[in-house]
């Protein structure tokens, strides 16, 4: 029997557990899930005979390279910083490790010691980054095989409320880890554009949201996502005149995060104590006030009118309360987590929606086309999401075609092979995750 270890059981694990656990009676394989909270680890398993709960603090080195030692494959959705635990580890006991994580530069550093233990390293399996990359390489390979030539590669995608649930001012809802979500974009952003680089810096980069229209939803507004350079090497696209990634969402989402990155509260760098600092005092911090801030203050601060949508925005937050915060030493971003995650939440009957699209220009036989190429994916509840689904399923029909030993790949990669790609997208379609494409 093959055993399979996924440290994480958080929000984007529900899919990739049920996927495994699903198929573990036929592909002879077994599930163990290490988090440090058990209680949430036993309610993504069950009673499963096929998995077995894991309390684990990710830092006791003895306990988790025990559990890495007695496995064959090593999944982790821990958060970014905490992988270069597990893949350290990985490279020690030569086990193939899974993420659906960035490429960070940590890792990147162990690249010889991967290739030296003849084990792969497959960052990027998720949904953006993962399906964005397999689904665009299927393209771009598909194009250029036909003789096309592509002059631009314009990629979006977004994890949103679904319309019929965005009952809030935000019109968003945390289908994922919060902590992402109210430190997207501080890096802010590089792309290219009509053969000029652009940078955006992240003071400026909700200010500069512009909108796609998407079929049946209708439309959406966009922001660069991090460095899109880096990936026009990896893409084999070094010439275009144009590439850009970029995150989708609703415009109303994009107006108030403007206000609060304005605002000053998602810095993430200077820690203060909370215990005796009120939420209006907190959020009022770079306003010229003598006393609590009132709506009015904090409009004329942020030049929008005290009756506008932005203000019932903050307001849905809580951020003109005068109760007390009482969440010992924070820094901003990490108060704002705490809103995000109470005020933002779904409810169990709450359903989200990934969005996925892709825009390419190129020319074929002295003829100018462009190509749309759309997901949509719909969640079924608050726990069933299809963020989930999106980041999870991936992982797991990767995990299995590495059990099957159908893909013999060693090496620190991303999901831009057609020996990963094809399979997985294909697999992909079983579970209603495909796209649809449009010319013009």
């Amino acid at each position: 029997m093959k055993n399979i270890l996924l440290f994480g059981a958080g929000k984007s694990a529900t899919s990739l557990i049920d996927y495994l656990l699903t198929n573990a009676p036929r592909q002879k394989w077994h599930l163990t899930v290490a988090d440090h909270d058990l209680a949430l680890i036993k309610s993504k398993i069950g009673k499963s005979y096929y998995a077995t709960a894991s309390d684990l603090d990710i830092k006791d080195q003895d306990a988790r390279q025990q559990l890495i030692r007695d496995t064959d494959l090593v999944i982790s959705l821990l958060p970014p910083p905490l992988h270069i635990f597990v893949a350290k580890d990985c490279i020690q006991y030569k086990k193939n490790l899974l993420t659906a994580s960035y490429i960070d530069p940590e890792v990147k550093k162990l690249e010889k010691e991967i290739n030296d233990a003849g084990i792969l390293f497959l960052y990027e399996m998720g949904l953006d980054p993962g399906i964005d990359h397999m689904s665009a390489m299927k393209l771009i390979h598909s194009i250029e095989k036909k003789g096309g030539q592509i002059f631009s590669f314009k990629s979006y995608c977004g994890g949103l409320i679904s319309p019929d649930h965005a009952d809030n001012p935000w019109q968003y809802k945390v289908s994922w880890n919060a902590r992402n979500i109210v430190l997207a974009g501080s890096s802010g952003a590089v792309y290219k554009e009509k053969g000029k680089v652009k940078e955006v810096a992240y003071d400026q980069l909700f200010d500069h949201s512009k909108t796609i229209l998407i079929p049946g939803i209708g439309k959406l507004a966009y922001y660069p996502n991090r460095d899109s350079l880096t990936y026009m090497e990896a893409y084999e696209l070094q010439d275009l005149a144009t590439f850009m990634r970029a995150t989708l969402r609703f415009p109303d989402f994009c107006e108030g995060w403007n206000a609060l990155v304005k605002l000053g509260l998602t810095d993430d760098v200077k820690q203060f104590e909370t215990n005796e600092l009120t939420y209006n005092n907190w959020a009022s911090q770079h306003v010229d006030v003598k006393d609590n801030a009132t709506e009015e203050n904090i409009a004329q601060f942020l030049g929008v009118s005290s009756k506008s949508k932005v203000i019932r925005q903050l307001k849905f937050l809580g951020l003109f309360n005068t109760e007390i915060i009482n969440l010992g030493r924070q820094t901003n971003a990490g108060i704002l987590q705490y809103l995000v995650e109470n005020k933002l939440k779904m409810e169990p009957a709450d359903k989200d929606m990934v969005v996925m699209v892709h825009e390419l220009e190129f020319e074929r036989r002295n003829m100018a086309t462009r190509m749309h190429s759309y997901m949509i994916v719909q969640g079924e509840d608050n726990v069933h999401t299809a963020m989930a689904k999106t980041v999870g399923l991936p992982l797991g029909i990767m995990a299995k075609l590495l059990l099957q030993e159908k893909i013999s790949l060693t090496g620190l990669h991303i999901p831009i092979l057609p020996e990963i790609y094809n399979p997985v997208l294909k697999e992909l379609e079983e579970f209603d995750i495909s796209f649809e494409e449009s010319f013009e």
